[in-house]
Parts: C-alpha cells; structure tokens; sequence
C-alpha cells in the first residue's frame, strides 16, 4: 500500500497547504464575516482541560480527609470546597463539580494511558491494537469550525502528539487520528496574531489546484486497490478533503484584517520551567482566541500521564520537583497535603482563567463571555491509577441553560479511595461501585452548544441536573 500510495505526486499534496488568518469580533456586529449567524446572545464555544495523575482522596478516616481530599464534602448545593477547590470558591454559582463518572470501556485500565481516551470514550486500552475514536472537541468543531478562521485551537504543555496510550494532545479526528498539540506560546500567537506573508493568494490558488490534481489520481488509483486498502485510502482521502476545507475557508478570510492585541504583559519565550507565568499564558492566548473569535473551540492537556515530559516540571511552581511524584508519595507525612497544594495550584491558574471570561462581556451578544462557553476540566484519573470516578468541573454555558452551583455526588464515599500502599493498585481492584457513563454528560454538552445529536461516544441519555 506504501509503494502505490507513493505512486501520487505527494509532492503536491504537501505544496498545498493553506495559509491561516485570524478574525476580531466586534461589538457593533452580530454576523461574522463568513455568515454565520451569532445569535443576539453570542457565539457558543467550548474548551476542554485535562489534567494527569488523578487527585487526592485521603480516606474519610485519615485527618487529611477534611482539608485535601480533591472532591467536595457534601451534594447537590449543600457543599463545601476543600482547600484543594477553594480557589474556585468566588466562582461557586459559575461551576458544578461531578463525581462517579467515567468511561466503561477503560474502567479496568492503568491510569498511564488515560489521557487519549478522555474525550474519546474509546476503548484504547493499556496494551494490545490501539483505535480511537473523535473526541468531543473535533464533534463541536465539525459544527462550527467554518464559522471562524480556526475551527480549533489544540493545545498542551509537552506538544506534538505523543504516542499511542501516551497522548500529547486531547483532540483526535474523525478517523481517530491524534491532532497535533501545539506547546510553544509564541508559536500560538503568532498563527492567531501576526501575519507571515503577503503572498496567500497565489499559494492558495496552487492549494486548489494541488487537491484536484491530488484527488483526481486517487479516484483512479482506487479502482485497483483491495478492500483493505481502499479503507487505507479512504481516510488518507478524508484528510485531503479536510485540507481542501480548510484551503477554501482561508480563500474567505484571506482579505480579513487581523486583529489587534495588547501583548506587552506576554513573555512569549516561556516554557514549563516558569511553570506558574507558563500555565497563565496558555490560558490567556485561550481568551484571546475566543475574544477575537478566532476559534470557538479549544483544548488544552495541562500534562501528560506517567510523569514523561517537560509538564511534570509544573509542580515546581510549589515548591515540588516532579508532578507525577507527588501521586505516589501520599502515605508518606504530609503525602496528601503535598500533593492537594499542587492541584490547588492548577485550580487557582484555572480559576484565573475562569473569572477572566467571567468578568468580559460579551462582545457580540448578551451577559459575559463565560456565559456563552462551556468548559470540562478534569483527569480520567481519581485514586492513585484509578480510571474510575473522574474528577470533573463544568463551568459556564448558562446562556445555553447549563445550572451551576452544586456537586453532582454519584461518587459516593468511593471506598476504592485511598493512596497506594505498596500491595494491589486501585485500578487492579474489583469494581464495586458502577459508575455512570461520562459520555452522557457530553451528549448533554453536545445538546447546549446547539448540535443536534441523540448520542455521542456510547452516551445512553444526558443529564437532566446540568439544565
């Protein structure tokens, strides 16, 4: 299949790339300049965050319960925040903590290979033939993304896409192909903000013609091909054509003006060793791209799982040398408050960003920004390598009707919590408590943001509680 597929003008195919601008969102209009229809209370977007290496959960019977376990005490709105959530405290009514829920296809799996399946629901696995699946990201982007000059901003700490079980990123195509993660500041505001060339129209023009020439020679190839390989096919076929989408839509916006950012306060250079001014700038170049309404859909993996990789370094920003270290040292004294005081940090960084949206109104519509984005943090990870009973915040979206203000507790005490203590793993453990599907509470996501969609990833309803 290599040497026929080689047989194409490849050479073609990759001198067609698309060149991409940026578009501002004005307050004095309702239509975007690509036709879209705004709506009078703003466009709806999503961003979705991840984060490795589970959370804390002392036991109720251990003195660090009361200060450090990561969930709420408590349930429906009668809770209380931890010292792990007090970050989010001013931000009560914009949020609802989730608990006792996770993927059913990877509940028996190792915690190290969470990362791909999050957004997914796939049955990845921890070893054996890897297939995933679309992530809800690329499902939402697939509605709107013509709608704006990025139909997605992918982004982590470590970059690039990682290995199979040992994601880079969150966001994989339809085909279940990981979408490369962008982790360079600057890199991002540069494709966001700054112009590279004056000479779009001309490489456009080649783009199209590339394509045609690169789509015509596949047609004829595929009449000789055998079924295997014209599935092959077919999907390196769907990423030409995604290409060709995205050549048309640049030929929309090529004469749109950029726009105007105020980029004194960014040290574009940083990287994960200033782990707290680092975590700041990849949540502001989220606003910003939101703000301008450059892209209505936005991923960020804070880190990677198994401790691989420049975001383990975050933890420095605490005073702690590796993230990933802190998960496995929780039986030792002050185990659990050493590891609640990182997650903390990553909830205040968080929080920040939160109240940021918050605090903007909206610039096309009614109410604030934070009202017309909806926003999934979390791990695929609660007890030491658990995939069961993710830890999981939604916070926005109440233009689209998603209510907040309470801790949706399925989780229950979850006597599979605890810290590793040298024996069995949690994860290893019989499943004594049946978690509720996760993908539910995306097909609910799905709903608010305006797709029209019954099911998503495996989902068997939605959640009646977040409307």
């Amino acid at each position: 299949m290599n040497t026929i597929l080689a047989s194409l003008d490849r050479r073609r195919f990759l001198r067609g790339t698309g060149v991409a601008l940026a578009l501002p969102l004005f307050e004095s209009v309702t239509m975007s300049p690509a036709g879209a229809d705004v709506t009078t209370t703003g466009p709806r977007r999503l961003g979705c965050f991840y984060f490795p290496d589970g959370v804390p959960m002392p036991l109720p019977e251990d003195p660090a319960h009361k200060d450090w376990a990561w969930f709420p005490h408590g349930q429906g709105r009668d809770f209380t925040f931890t010292k792990c959530l007090a970050p989010l405290e001013s931000l009560r009514d914009d949020v609802t903590v989730l608990s006792g829920y996770s993927h059913p296809s990877v509940r028996s799996t190792h915690g190290h290979s969470n990362a791909d399946q999050f957004l997914t629901a796939a049955a990845t696995g921890s070893d054996g033939p890897y297939r995933n699946t679309i992530s809800l990201d690329q499902e939402f982007a697939a509605h709107v993304g013509d709608q704006t000059r990025f139909s997605s901003l992918v982004m982590s700490t470590d970059g690039g896409t990682g290995t199979p079980r040992g994601a880079h990123t969150l966001s994989f195509n339809r085909n279940g192909r990981a979408v490369p993660a962008e982790h360079r500041p600057k890199r991002v505001f540069d494709m966001l903000f700054v112009k590279s060339d004056g000479d779009a129209a001309r490489r456009l023009a080649l783009s199209k013609n590339s394509l045609d020439e690169l789509l015509a020679d596949a047609k004829l190839l595929r009449k000789t091909l055998s079924s295997q390989d014209r599935r092959s096919l077919d999907e390196y076929l769907d990423s030409v054509r995604e290409a060709e989408v995205k050549v048309e839509k640049s030929k929309r916006w090529i004469n749109t003006p950029l726009p105007t950012v105020d980029a004194d306060h960014f040290n574009l250079n940083l990287t994960p060793d200033e782990p707290r001014l680092y975590l700041q700038t990849m949540f502001e170049l989220i606003y910003l791209a939101f703000k301008t309404d450059s892209t209505r859909v936005a991923t960020y993996q804070i880190g990677r799982e198994n401790g691989v990789g420049k975001s383990d370094h975050l933890a420095r920003a605490v005073g702690f040398n590796l993230s990933h270290q802190l998960s496995h040292e929780t039986k030792k004294p002050g185990g659990w408050k050493n590891f609640g005081i990182y997650c903390r940090f990553l909830n205040e960084e968080y929080g920040r960003f939160i109240m940021k949206l918050k605090q903007t109104p909206e610039p096309a519509g009614g109410g604030s920004m934070l009202d017309n984005t909806l926003l999934l943090y979390g791990s695929a990870s609660s007890a030491f390598h658990l995939s069961r009973n993710y830890p999981l915040i939604l916070a926005g979206g109440q233009n689209m009707g998603f209510r907040h203000g309470q801790y949706l507790n399925h989780g229950g005490a979850n006597p599979q919590a605890g810290g590793w203590d040298g024996g069995q793993e949690p994860w290893q453990k019989e499943v004594s408590r049946k978690d509720r599907r996760l993908a539910n509470v995306f097909a609910t996501m799905l709903q608010g943001l305006g797709v029209t969609t019954e099911s998503f990833a495996g989902s068997d309803g939605t959640i009646a509680e977040l409307f």
